[in-house]
């Protein structure tokens, strides 16, 4: 009789959620409140709401109380490649392309067709790629400031995967892993399904706090810690040389992994060196051609110490075998011949574009980014709820992410993080406009 009547209070609560009887943003009453209301035992007060936070349709805030959600917004809270239909402006995930890619592409694939030997990309290729294209790759690092050789590179399908098969060969379910409080999604969730631990690390200004690291480290068995120095997503920060020696320091000393992603990294301009280039035998530094080249070229790469690189190859082999061999040459040509570097140049110089366009239609809001950075992060004024405006605009045809994605602590800021690269600069200036209304309305009202 109590299960039913503890399950009746939870559906009843979430039919009042779905009918709209209690609206998106109501504060709940607290568990000790909701527990005299209804007779019920503490822990099962807190269970009820454990029950519907788990439904997505509440959130619980450490220090401000339980809240309904906006349950209109996707239950990805925008980082979903389907989530923004084609009348709506995609402001939650980059893709960013140039005027004559498309082109190039052409001009590439007929390239291929003419010279080399087209059957040998036909058959299975070495899991982590051929030796020549493993050097090509190895030159493209060093001339970003890392300097490898190509048997300590591996080619995988896209960073995503890169990171995929980093963890898998060197991490074990419940290993722990220092992250940042706020980061790349893709990553939360990979450690969810290799059951990693992720541990949340504050930021301290514009980088990691790692005192925080050091006493977690002092305190609990951390494995690897994952981390974005150059160009961090969502926060766009470059952290600075005086604090990577140290993050290496604090790495050498309790003897753990780095997991360094530099998706990003590409536009920032002279950053300081990448930490593989000051830890080179515990960092496992990962990339690809995503976003300084296109998407959907599933190509990138890792460098690792070259203890690491069989198991690393082991982890290919059980997942894609190899990459494909089509776009790794197509790749591979393109990082020989200057295109790769071209595209990069001009996807900073209209980085920095957009984001002058995001500081003018924006101003007055707080706003968090890196001048040359595809993203931005707009910290949203106190009371003004995340789930509400963006789901406020996405009925005004304008996708945008919340925190919640990002966030690897019980604290989730209310905050959304725009991506700026997925559409033309005139459409973008629109659909800020619609941002900067909406959040007004939301802050006055």
């Amino acid at each position: 009789m109590a299960v039913a009547r503890y399950k009746g209070i939870v559906d009843a609560l979430a039919s009042d959620i779905r009918t709209g009887r209690l609206a998106s943003g109501t504060r709940l009453p607290t568990h000790r409140q909701l527990a005299a209301r209804e007779g019920l035992a503490l822990v099962t007060a807190s269970r009820v709401y454990a029950e519907l936070e788990a439904m997505g349709l509440v959130s619980g805030e450490p220090g401000r109380g339980t809240f309904v959600r906006e349950i209109a917004l996707p239950p990805s809270h925008g980082i979903d490649l389907h989530a923004a239909a084609a009348d709506v402006v995609d402001l939650n995930f980059n893709y960013p392309a140039l005027p004559g890619q498309a082109d190039m592409l052409r001009k590439a694939l007929r390239q291929l067709a003419s010279s080399g030997d087209l059957e040998a990309l036909l058959r299975y290729q070495p899991h982590g790629g051929r030796p020549d294209e493993r050097t090509t790759v190895a030159r493209h690092l060093r001339r970003n400031g890392l300097a490898v050789g190509g048997d300590q590179v591996l080619i995988v399908n896209g960073a995503q995967h890169g990171l995929a098969v980093t963890a898998m060969a060197t991490l074990q379910p419940g290993d722990l892993v220092a992250a940042d409080a706020l980061t790349y999604p893709g990553f939360k969730v990979l450690a969810n399904a290799l059951r990693l631990e992720l541990a949340p690390l504050p930021a301290a200004g514009r980088a990691t706090d790692l005192d925080a690291l050091e006493q977690l480290c002092a305190t609990r068995r951390v494995r690897a810690v994952y981390t974005m120095p150059t160009l961090h997503n969502p926060l766009g920060w470059v952290t600075g040389e005086q604090h990577r020696a140290q993050l290496v320091e604090i790495a050498r000393r309790y003897e753990l992994l780095i997991i360094e992603d530099a998706a990003y990294a590409f536009l920032a301009e002279q950053p300081p060196p990448p930490l593989a280039a000051l830890a080179p035998e515990r960092t496992l530094h990962v990339s690809g051609l995503s976003k300084n080249v296109a998407t959907g070229l599933r190509f990138g790469f890792i460098a690792a110490p070259s203890t690491l690189v069989p198991a690393i190859e082991r982890s290919i082999r059980v997942t894609t075998w190899n990459a494909p061999a089509l776009m790794t040459a197509i790749a591979c040509r393109w990082l020989d011949d200057g295109t790769v570097a071209g595209l990069e140049t001009q996807k900073r110089d209209d980085a920095r574009i957009r984001q002058a366009i995001a500081r003018d239609v924006l101003a007055g809001l707080p706003q968090v980014s890196h001048p040359s950075s595809y993203f931005l992060w707009l910290p949203l004024p106190e009371d003004v709820r995340a789930d509400q405006v963006a789901a406020a605009l996405m009925r005004e045809q304008v996708a945008v992410s919340t925190a919640e994605p990002f966030a690897t602590s019980a604290h989730v800021p209310h905050a959304l993080r725009l991506a700026l690269g997925s559409t033309n600069p005139e459409t973008l200036r629109e659909a800020l406009e619609k941002v900067k209304r909406v959040v007004d309305a939301y802050t006055y009202r």
